[in-house]
């Protein structure tokens, strides 16, 4: 395997030199997108607590990221030292002041619902977060308005650092998978959960080569497509109907 760092050690919470060698080792198409992307450039977010890496993520839904960039920075704004508001500000901005900084009313509530479950503590402090489990985690902060499980491991993934994180409903692993494996449809959340476990325990490193296929694969990316409905068979001269299966819309960005 041929695997490139950054000049500095990269200071991650976890080992990933072990977990190139254990994938590289285990997973040839993998190991193939590993080597032609090469340098290893997963980078940490640097948000000083739950509450602020969560209400970037919020700003961030569904919209693009220069839109939400845009979005968010008139948000901070809004806090007394410029920067971002605190929750005990946040819980005392009115919501139209927050639509008028490009909010949604959506967004706008999950803001206010974020900022009072971290007052009354349930999101975690970011020490805290540290302690807890993924599950945990997960459990705790998709009880706040407008967070989901997608958002939960977006978090996991690029501000703690978690190591073994699979978002099977991200567009971009999704897809990163169809083009990794050769395949013409991106595959269905419970396909990839249980591809998913020859990745363990290095399944965020594995997702993020899913993201650099993407864009090793350019225009080419755009070939994939999401899974259809079954087709009807004939069985003993009946028609076997089999309704379309739902496929989940993924949120946020690929990375």
């Amino acid at each position: 395997m041929i695997m490139k760092t950054t000049t500095e050690k990269l200071l991650l919470p976890f080992d990933y030199i072990a977990a190139h060698e254990f994938l590289t080792r285990n997973d040839p198409h993998l190991a193939d997108v590993i080597t032609r992307t090469g340098e290893f450039q997963f980078k940490l977010d640097e948000c000083d607590s739950v509450y602020e890496s969560l209400l970037e993520a919020i700003a961030y839904q569904s919209i693009s990221g220069k839109a939400a960039a845009k979005i968010f920075s008139r948000i901070q704004a809004l806090g007394a030292n410029g920067v971002c508001p605190t929750p005990a500000e946040m819980s005392k901005i009115r919501i139209p002041a927050l639509r008028k900084a490009g909010l949604s009313k959506a967004k706008a509530l999950a803001m206010k619902d974020l900022a009072q479950k971290t007052i009354d503590g349930i999101v975690p402090t970011l020490e805290g977060a540290q302690k807890m489990s993924d599950e945990e985690l997960v459990e705790r902060l998709i009880s706040v308005r407008g967070i989901g499980a997608w958002t939960v491991e977006m978090f996991l993934i690029f501000r703690l650092g978690r190591p073994d994180v699979l978002p099977i409903h991200d567009l971009g692993v999704q897809k990163g998978w169809a083009i990794t494996y050769r395949k013409r449809k991106m595959p269905k959340p419970k396909e990839l959960l249980k591809f998913g476990e020859r990745w363990r325990p290095w399944r965020t490193i594995a997702s993020w080569y899913m993201w650099r296929a993407v864009h090793l694969a350019g225009k080419d990316a755009r070939k994939i497509t999401k899974p259809g409905p079954k087709k009807k068979r004939l069985m003993s001269n009946k028609a076997l109907k089999n309704p379309a299966a739902k496929v989940n819309k993924p949120r946020g960005k690929s990375r």
